[in-house]
């Protein structure tokens, strides 16, 4: 989980090859609508995530239901919408990369043929909430110290 431009996924494909799990881009879940309005510079509204968040928690409850883990890249900014995702399991884990709105910022514009623009990343870090209830890490290190780190920390 993070803002947008953090590497989530990257990361998630990464851990996805190394530990064999499914990776998931919580993006190819968003209804028409919710990219539209962020393709045109509009900030999602919570009404906006609600459908979206709810898709999610199904396709990981129905992930759990079935034995298959997996990875969902996810921004997940506010604590109301990962209590969503994770209902009331324990075994759903949440891993957040934090990085500084200048370093994220740089990363963000350097993307190409990305729906998510760069100026809507103020709104990014103005909605989030920082969990309590993660693993944190730096994302200012390479990808695989990241992966290496997730994986030494969550097993």
């Amino acid at each position: 989980m993070g803002v947008s431009g953090t590497g989530k996924s990257t990361i998630g494909k990464l851990l996805s090859d190394r530990t064999g799990w499914a990776f998931y881009d919580a993006d190819d879940f968003h209804p028409p609508s919710n990219i539209n309005k962020m393709n045109r510079g509009i900030p999602l509204t919570d009404r906006d995530r609600l459908p979206w968040l709810d898709r999610l928690k199904q396709l990981i409850a129905a992930s759990l239901k079935n034995n298959q883990p997996g990875i969902l890249a996810c921004s997940a900014l506010k604590s109301s919408y990962r209590q969503i995702l994770r209902g009331d399991r324990s075994d759903v884990v949440f891993v957040y990369l934090r990085g500084d709105y200048d370093c994220i910022q740089a990363r963000v514009k350097q993307r190409q043929g990305h729906f998510m623009k760069s100026d809507l990343l103020r709104s990014q870090f103005d909605t989030l909430e920082e969990p309590q209830d993660a693993l944190i890490v730096d994302v200012s290190q390479t990808p695989e110290k990241i992966v290496d780190q997730i994986l030494s920390q969550v097993g």
